[in-house]
């Protein structure tokens, strides 16, 4: 394919949608706020959703708030989708060998030394979508434990929405910061069980499209917005963290995209996966090819501390 050509494609390709938080993120924020909407807001428009959760189970849907679901990144312009009005899905080699050198990177690094009496460190920055005209901009940080045992903490600053009003039922997402205690759930994915998981990249893929079998438009897409979960916390785990990059390789409809930037707006190289009428899109710095989110959410920091509430040291 000739630059001209490359170029052509890039100009179709469809528009980001409206930013998001990941839908694991978004559902371990769901409990607290649904106890709130149960005690203050019971009849709620039927006309929003909100997001399923980064769990075993398939998604469920819940008369909330509107939060469209994304997983994303961005990339060079080589769009490799079939023919228009056609099924077929095809995958940019450049993008696979591209895919295979951040698995390198990331089979490179130290594996990190984690106790089931600590907790797992994940801050982001997304946004929330409660109408057209009320979108809050949001930096979150989640401590959960290690083994799943024990409650957790998750504390959102939202950076750009309304003050604080008496009886409203999104006070806990009004401007400033919010504590939230996270209490231990058996549907949502443990540190310990990302690491029990396959690093056979063959056999990682067969477990991930087993686990998210009925999820999602395609399994192809279900696959692809598990992995996209499971990749901050699996930055802690080098072989898993590689494998996971591998079991991506080889679903259809990759291709790369040059100038990509996450959801804070920092610049780095993207990897798109196209499937039907959309696409997930995964951000990665140039020169280190580390993970930097999506252009719905931007992945900050992830550790491990002794305590809920602490930063990692340095």
């Amino acid at each position: 394919m000739n630059p001209e050509e490359r170029e052509e494609l890039a100009r179709l390709l469809p528009s980001p949608g409206d930013p998001v938080l990941t839908s694991g993120r978004h559902d371990l924020l769901k409990d607290h706020l649904m106890k709130e909407l149960t005690a203050q807001a019971p009849d709620l428009p039927e006309t929003a959703t909100a997001p399923g959760r980064r769990a075993r189970t398939p998604r469920r849907r819940i008369a909330a708030i509107a939060v469209p679901l994304a997983t994303a990144a961005a990339v060079v312009a080589t769009i490799l989708a079939g023919t228009a009005g056609s099924n077929t899905v095809t995958t940019d080699a450049d993008a696979v060998d591209l895919l295979n050198r951040i698995a390198e990177v990331a089979a490179a690094k130290k594996t990190v030394p984690v106790r089931d009496d600590q907790y797992i460190y994940v801050r982001t920055q997304g946004s929330m979508k409660f109408s057209d005209h009320d979108v809050r901009i949001l930096r979150e940080a989640s401590w959960t434990a290690v083994d799943g045992k024990r409650a957790g903490l998750r504390r959102v600053t939202v950076l750009v929405g309304p003050p604080f009003r008496p009886r409203d039922p999104f006070s806990s997402y009004s401007k400033g910061t919010h504590d939230m205690r996270l209490s231990p759930d058996s549907n949502v994915t443990t540190f310990r069980e990302l690491q029990a998981l396959p690093t056979d990249p063959d056999a990682l893929l067969e477990k991930i499209y087993a686990d998210t079998k009925g999820q999602g438009r395609t399994r192809q897409s279900a696959a692809l917005e598990k992995i996209g979960d499971m990749l901050p916390d699996a930055t802690l785990l080098p072989e898993l963290d590689a494998a996971l990059y591998r079991a991506a390789a080889k679903i259809p409809g990759v291709s790369v995209v040059a100038d990509a930037k996450d959801h804070t707006g920092r610049a780095g190289i993207g990897l798109s996966f196209k499937e039907r009428d959309s696409r997930t899109v995964w951000v990665f710095d140039k020169k280190s090819l580390g993970f930097l989110g999506s252009p719905d959410e931007a992945l900050l920091d992830v550790g491990v501390t002794d305590k809920s509430g602490e930063a990692p040291a340095a």
